[in-house]
């Protein structure tokens, strides 16, 4: 397996990534939903994430009150159209999962708006996984050309939960060649398949860490474009993992050189973001 990729690429306003969208049951990034939100093909709220998308529109209305409260006349936008195109702007394509988190307000406003609502009682899979089946099951009927599914929270919080996202990358493998990228805060999470890889590292975006660990088992890996590259070792728990990695120092205004990565086993691929370039 040869792929390469620019993980950074969906941040970017000028990004050419065709992507959809998962938003899961975490607090949402207004920054990065925004961004996301413009470009994704298709866009769905894995249960709860539903409610993080209902709140933030709405702290969306009240700032778009409050800064218009400078004459009486203008606090109207607040009943108008405006609302309304800001509110139909943000109406996902469907929210899936066993609806133990969506609260019976926001479930009962989607559906009155249209969005497609999916219960997905399995307890076997986490709504995370359900909701990518269904989207790689939409991508597929409705013939979309997609360069990478892009998940929206996932990587805070409680740490089973974080353990159940990179389960989700793990399950990713076998559903869909697709890349599925986990954002939150200044981490990207991405697995990498057994084969050789390359990541472009050079979008303005990257921050100053990454990392390599072997998650689900021993790792034999080569890389290159790192600070403290790898050389055919093993990476292993208890043995070896590169984390608080780097990447190979350039010139002053020199670009970066692009990550190569060669493994023989699913490897998870993290880096920073540099959250004040966006």
């Amino acid at each position: 397996m040869n792929e390469e990729l620019t993980p950074l690429d969906c941040l970017l306003p000028s990004g050419t990534q065709r992507i959809c969208l998962i938003i899961l049951n975490q607090p949402l990034d207004e920054v990065y939903l925004r961004v996301l939100w413009s470009k994704a093909l298709l866009k769905a709220c894995a249960d709860g994430a539903a409610n993080h998308l209902y709140n933030i529109i709405d702290e969306i209305q009240d700032r778009l009150c409050l800064s218009d409260f400078i004459a009486i006349t203008i606090l109207s936008l607040c009943h108008s159209s405006t609302l309304s195109v800001l509110i139909s702007s943000f109406l996902p394509d469907y929210i899936s999962g066993d609806f133990d988190s969506i609260t019976p307000e926001v479930k009962a406003f989607y559906s009155d708006k249209g969005c497609m609502l999916i219960e997905t009682p399995d307890q076997d899979l986490t709504d995370f996984t359900k909701c990518l089946a269904i989207m790689l099951e939409e991508i597929r009927k409705r013939q979309l050309q997609v360069d990478a599914i892009v998940t929206l929270g996932g990587l805070a919080g409680r740490f089973d939960q974080i353990m159940a996202s990179v389960e989700t990358l793990h399950h990713a493998l076998s559903m869909t060649q697709l890349p599925l990228l986990i954002i939150q805060g200044t981490s990207l999470a991405y697995l990498l398949r057994p084969g050789n890889h390359k990541l472009e590292v050079n979008t303005g975006l990257e921050g100053d860490w990454c990392s390599l660990i072997p998650v689900g088992g021993p790792c034999q890996t080569v890389t290159s474009g790192l600070k403290w590259n790898l050389n055919n070792q093993v990476l292993q728990f208890g043995k070896i993992v590169s984390t608080s990695n780097s990447y190979e120092p350039t010139e002053l205004g020199a670009p970066r050189k692009p990550v190569t990565v060669t493994t023989d086993q699913p490897l998870l691929w993290s880096m920073g973001i540099e959250r004040k370039m966006l």
